[in-house]
This record gives structure tokens, sequence and C-alpha cells, in this order.
């Protein structure tokens, strides 16, 4: 089995009598691009400083390419590039001779930096919109670039972008996106956003955290099912609409309606359904509907739960299980994630 690009196991850092992170654990493959979601305080930026070894944990372990954050602090820097969610740059400095200086300190060879800054710049398009300019009057979006730009300078195995395409248009998000994707396979990346949308197109899997712990993980469709969200189902409906109530327990013990929008000039009536199974039950609605004669159905589609939806219902319930306050001891807390290489964590290094 090939060494996680990143693995944490039981990271737990305390500020005080405040538990900021409680026995975080997981694992992230080499070329994975996953999206680190969660409310404001729930420990985001604490973990990816702890992984980044800016931060030290109070007790737990973490490992980049199987090494030791801690215990290897000089090779890990070489193996991280790190874009903040506010990049510090300097204003008067030309783009180019930034990210030639970024280089030099960063470790590249004097004989490769030249090469390696003109690739990045073609990576991150700056070469021949931004290489020549001032960074202080490049528009936020190529500000963003540069920030990318100097964190994969090195050729890191990992890269942690906290927010990168916070404060962007949408043409500018964009192109952050399809960077993003040619390093997929490439990089490993962590990516934290608070827009959901993002993190669901750029990610092949997402964490989400909220007071410290992680809630929730996998895919989309994984996640899905763990939180039970069955899909909504929208339907165009003419004529006794209360006499669907009586025929949707018969399609599904958990289907029932949950909205009705006044009639448009047609006489049609948008009836919003909602049930907690998974299954497609769309076919039987229809053959349901069109079953009785006081009925006519226009057309009928069905909602999948969005990132959203998981996002709520993750962090719902975790409020739920601490009842407001946070406890590493609260017995209702779920027992610390087992990683799948079955390393244990090393007490000495925190």
């Amino acid at each position: 089995m090939d060494t996680p690009s990143i693995e944490a196991i039981n990271l737990t850092r305390q500020y005080g009598r405040l538990t900021a992170l409680s026995e975080v654990s997981f694992v992230i493959r080499k070329g994975e691009v996953v999206g680190l979601l969660g409310p404001n305080g729930a420990g985001k930026s604490t973990l990816m400083r702890i992984i980044s070894g800016l931060l030290p944990a109070t007790s737990g372990s973490a490992f980049i390419a199987g090494l030791s954050v801690t215990r290897f602090p000089d090779e890990i820097k070489t193996r991280i590039g790190y874009m903040p969610e506010n990049n510090p740059l300097p204003e008067a400095v030309l783009v180019q001779e930034y990210l030639q200086f970024r280089a030099s300190i960063k470790g590249v060879p004097g004989r490769e930096i030249r090469h390696r800054v003109d690739e990045i710049m073609d990576l991150c398009d700056l070469k021949n919109k931004a290489a020549r300019r001032q960074i202080g009057k490049l528009s936020k979006g190529f500000r963003q670039r540069v920030g990318i730009a100097d964190a994969l300078l090195a050729q890191p195995e990992v890269v942690i972008m906290d927010e990168p395409t916070i404060g962007l248009d949408p043409h500018q998000i964009r192109a952050v996106r399809n960077l993003i994707d040619r390093m997929r396979g490439r990089m490993t990346v962590i990516l934290s956003s608070h827009i959901l949308h993002e993190i669901d197109t750029c990610c092949d899997r997402s964490l989400i955290i909220n007071r410290g712990r992680i809630v929730a993980s996998g895919t989309l469709s994984q996640m899905r099912k763990r939180y039970s969200l069955g899909a909504s189902y929208h339907l165009k409906l003419k004529g006794e609409i209360r006499q669907i109530d009586s025929i949707l327990p018969s399609i599904h013990a958990s289907l029932k309606r949950v909205g009705t929008d006044p009639a448009d000039e047609e006489g049609f009536h948008l009836v919003k359904l909602a049930a907690e199974s998974p299954d497609d039950l769309g076919h039987a609605i229809i053959s349901a509907i069109v079953s009785q004669p006081c009925l006519k159905l226009k057309e009928c589609y069905r909602n999948e739960p969005d990132l959203e939806d998981v996002f709520l219902a993750a962090t719902k319930r975790s409020w739920d299980e601490t009842s407001g306050a946070r406890n590493t001891d609260d017995p209702a807390s779920p027992p610390p994630a087992v990683c799948s290489t079955g390393r244990t964590p090393d007490q000495t290094d925190t």
C-alpha cells in the first residue's frame, strides 16, 4: 500500500480550557483533492496549521508522506505548499522577481529557478499577463494566482489552500478551479472554503469538521447515505391536490407533501414532496397519481440532496450530540477514527 500523503491521528489542540480540535483522525492518499468544510470557529484553520507544521498539537500525530510533522520540520516544509486565506504579498515587487526570490528561499537550486518560475507562471496563467507587473497593481484574482504559484514553486507533494476563491468574481473562480483541476493526480490538495459549490465541483471527497471534530467524510453520495438524505420531488399538478396526501404513504412511509405553491395561469400547482428514502420513488409517484381521475400531472422531477444539505445535516447532528457544550469527555462523542494504515499515535509527537 502506498504511503499516504497526509495522515492525522487523534490530533488535539487546546488553548487553555478551550478545545479547538478533539482527536481528529483521517488519511488522504496521493493525488486526491479533498475539501475541508466547517462553520466559522470549527477548527479548520487550526487543523491546517498543525498539518503544515506552523502550530504544535497538544497531543496526537500528523504525518506528511510518512514523515512526522514535528520530528522532521525542515523536511516537511519542502513537501508542503501552503496558501493562507489572507496571503501577505509585497505590493511594489514585480511578480516574476517575487517568485524568483521565493524559489531561492524554498531551496530550488539556483540553476533551476528561472525555468521553475517560468513553468509555474505558465501553469497559473501569469507568464504573459502579469510577469512584469507589480503585485500591488494586480486584480484580486491575479493576486490569488500569485499566492498559488508561490505554494507550488518547490514542487510540493501536498498543497494546502485556505479560501483560495474568496472575494473573486465568477470568471476568476473558474480560473482557480481549472488550475486545481490541473493539479489533480499530480499533487495532493486540501481545499478549505465556505463556498460549498466550489468544494462539490473541485474535490474528490470532503471532510466536514464542527466543534473540533470530524463529523462526516466521504463523497457526496456516501454522505447522503450516511445521513439518510432522501430526494425531494417537484410536481406540476392540477385537480384535488389534497387527494395526494392519502396516496403518498402507500408509495413510501416517509413520503409527504411539504409545500404547495399557488396555481399558475393554467391551474397547475407546484407541489413539493420529500422522502427519507435514498431510492428513486419517481416512477411510483407518477404511477400512483395518474391512476387518480381527480388529479392531472403535467411534470415530475427529482432533486438530489446537495453538499449544503449534507453539511447542514452533519453539523446539526454534531451540535445536538454535544448539547451546545464542547466536552472531549462527552460519552456521546464518537470514538476516534482508525486510520487505514493501522498506525497508532506517537504521544511524544505533540
